[in-house]
């Protein structure tokens, strides 16, 4: 008789989530569903707010990424207001967009996806994680710690504080860097450089070798993929258009201000998580696993898929020989790994590029705004992927209207079609074991939703 086997809850993801495996009477895969059940709410609890309050709101959205709601949050009421940051303003932004990245990549990767890798999947759930990782690796768990404290202790010198913070404001940033700050900095950049660097070489030895077997049984899927770039093409997190690109490789470039023309909100019954898919294609919306339509992905596997190229030498050497391997676009979603990695790097060179432009230090870091009615899009790559904050203002400068796709929404649908391919690959109406259900899981964790 049919049945239905719950994971509840994923393991490892930075929030709640629960798979639902529906099988039929021959014990084969009906369907599988990735649900989330959890409602923030947001875009109701800012309405009526004064708009200089919104990006200290919203960095409440999540502990683990806060500065990308805050920064996108800061973009989108400058637009309402119609002012521009100074150089400094901008830079400093950026800045702290890239460390945010920083510290949370090492925490995905090492805290969140190694044990799966380090550790055989029938391993007791009990050692399959991080103090397993303290236990087996001590030294290089240690390291791991340090590194990633690094960067959190660097966004609080320059900000006051890494997490839910208030630094960038209307306008621009709240408090300038002296040279000393900036000289100090570059030196602990080039220590999280050396470390990116080791990270991606240990893990293309131990961790990545094992792909080619792994990858398509383990959620596999094709879709179109978004991010953002520069006008050259270049990846890029704080600011650029975004690139939605199809399965095949053909793209589309769009400001973000256009992005509801372009993609579509919708949901369903079974979850309280909006699913996104892309307008542009004329197509509608399936999760059909042969024949998807709408369908696309964000995250770090997206965003060097999107791009033309990496503007740092370090990093586009490795997309280089990343896209020898696999491709360009590359499909597996195991991959979303190896990318991680990748833009480790990227953003640790570009940290050093930021801090070594002198105007970052220069005094000049607001330029004064007053509240009005208008509509701004302030849009940032985070961690998982492109995020998008849209608010609408009244003459009072009061927020009216709010909608935000955060980067595990875009993901959402095609997250659902890794769990159905990677269930229906490796359940075969045998037993059904640990092992096997964390293997599942693993196809949710590519996507650090």
């Amino acid at each position: 008789m049919p049945q239905v086997i719950s994971i509840q809850p994923v393991t490892r993801i930075e929030g709640q989530a629960r798979i639902d495996i529906h099988l039929d009477d021959a014990g084969q895969v009906a369907d599988a569903r990735l649900s989330i059940d959890a409602l923030r709410g947001f875009e109701q609890f800012v309405i009526g707010r004064p708009a200089e309050e919104i990006p200290r709101i919203v960095s409440r959205i999540c502990g683990i990424c806060p500065w990308m709601h805050h920064v996108a949050a800061a973009k989108a009421i400058d637009c309402c207001f119609t002012v521009t940051p100074p150089p400094a303003g901008q830079l400093l932004r950026e800045l702290c967009l890239v460390l945010a990245h920083i510290h949370d990549k090492i925490l995905h990767f090492f805290f969140l996806a190694a044990p799966d890798f380090l550790f055989e999947p029938n391993s007791d759930y009990s050692v399959r994680n991080l103090m397993g990782l303290v236990q087996r690796q001590p030294e290089l768990a240690a390291e791991v710690v340090r590194m990633r404290q690094l960067g959190l202790a660097m966004l609080e010198r320059i900000a006051g504080k890494a997490t839910h913070p208030v630094a960038a404001v209307i306008g621009g940033f709240s408090k300038p860097m002296t040279e000393q700050e900036r000289q100090g900095l570059l030196a602990d950049g080039r220590v999280l450089l050396d470390f990116a660097c080791r990270a991606l070489d240990l893990a293309k030895k131990r961790v990545f070798v094992r792909f080619a077997e792994e990858e398509a049984a383990l959620g596999a899927i094709r879709t179109g993929f978004l991010g953002t770039v520069d006008d050259q093409g270049n990846l890029r997190f704080y600011r650029g258009r975004l690139r939605l690109m199809r399965p095949g490789g053909d793209t589309i470039d769009f400001a973000p201000s256009d992005y509801d023309r372009y993609l579509a909100e919708r949901a369903e019954p079974w979850s309280t998580a909006k699913m996104v898919y892309a307008r542009a294609w004329d197509e509608g919306f399936s999760l059909d696993l042969e024949a998807p339509r709408g369908v696309y992905r964000v995250n770090t596997l997206a965003r060097i898929n999107v791009c033309d190229r990496i503007a740092t030498p370090l990093a586009q050497a490795e997309l280089e020989a990343f896209r020898a391997g696999f491709g360009r676009p590359a499909q597996g979603a195991l991959l979303a790994h190896w990318a991680r990695l990748i833009e480790l790097v990227y953003a640790c060179e570009r940290m050093l590029e930021l801090l070594a432009d002198q105007r970052i230090a220069e005094p000049l870091v607001r330029t004064p705004a007053e509240p009005r009615a208008g509509r701004g899009v302030g849009q940032v790559e985070a961690p998982r992927g492109t995020l998008i904050h849209d608010f609408t203002t009244d003459d009072n400068g009061c927020i009216v209207r709010a909608n935000l796709i955060v980067g595990t929404t875009h993901n959402i649908a095609p997250m659902n079609m890794s769990v159905h391919r990677a269930a229906a690959t490796l359940i075969d109406g045998s037993q059904i074991d640990t092992a096997l259900l964390n293997r599942i899981e693993m196809a949710v964790r590519a996507y650090d939703p």
